[in-house]
């Protein structure tokens, strides 16, 4: 008689884009991430097909929405959705809060809504996520005062995670992962930062004040660019 018991199902990698923000400096009437690229995709669709190609089309896909939310619910209505109704008052500490609220249980790999980046960067990553350890995709490449710079502990991993860091080894680009024994401890410091904080601060102080560990990912040698002004958008055209 065999005692062979069924291998428990893989869990659905859960991945959340953060599009709340009003994304003014771009200049746009609509929201940021629906911004199209030079290819004729929007920012979002790019980052859709890179989440596909990286983890399946049976990914788990959330969008933390608040201005103009109709627009991207009509582009993507297969995506889930969380509403951040204070996305004029709060920033991406807040939305991220909210989507790790109602994740399901394991770990969640997201990304800022305004990030056009190769589609290798998830593949990179893809070893991490499965073995579900928490990490930030960093690119060492440069190191911009107006950006969320990084150090390292003498075991190398991530200490401080800011845009007043000092000494910074490279910037962040907006591409994560919480591992599921770190979610709650992160999700905690979430609730406590400031509503215009960053959710790079609440890493920080998880960091800081509960010892978790966070591994930088070097992307360097692939593209990444957040699209906050008109020159960004030509950069990342260069790619697309």
């Amino acid at each position: 008689m065999s005692t062979h018991q069924p291998s428990t199902p893989k869990p659905t990698t859960q991945i959340v884009i953060l599009a709340a923000g009003m994304g003014s400096r771009l200049g746009r009437s609509l929201p940021k991430p629906l911004t199209e690229l030079g290819d004729g995709r929007t920012i979002m669709q790019q980052q859709f097909d890179n989440i596909h190609a990286a983890f399946g089309n049976d990914a788990a896909i959330s969008i933390v929405v608040g201005y103009k939310l109709e627009h991207i619910i009509e582009a993507f209505p297969n995506a889930s959705y969380v509403y951040n109704e204070q996305y004029d008052q709060t920033n991406t500490s807040k939305s991220l809060m909210r989507a790790l609220q109602v994740s399901s249980a394991g770990g969640v790999l997201w990304m800022n809504g305004d990030v056009v980046f190769d589609p290798e960067v998830l593949v990179r990553v893809g070893d991490l996520v499965a073995a579900d350890r928490s990490f930030v995709s960093v690119n060492t490449a440069k190191v911009s005062d107006e950006e969320v710079k990084y150090t390292t502990d003498a075991e190398g991993f991530i200490q401080g995670l800011s845009k007043t860091v000092s000494g910074g080894l490279g910037e962040a680009v907006g591409i994560n992962y919480i591992s599921s024994t770190d979610k709650a401890t992160l999700l905690r410091q979430l609730t406590k930062v400031g509503d215009q904080d960053y959710f790079e601060r609440g890493i920080e102080v998880a960091i800081v004040a509960e010892k978790m560990r966070v591994e930088p990912v070097d992307i360097s040698d692939l593209y990444a660019v957040e699209i906050d002004f008109a020159e960004d958008l030509e950069r990342a055209n260069l790619f697309v």
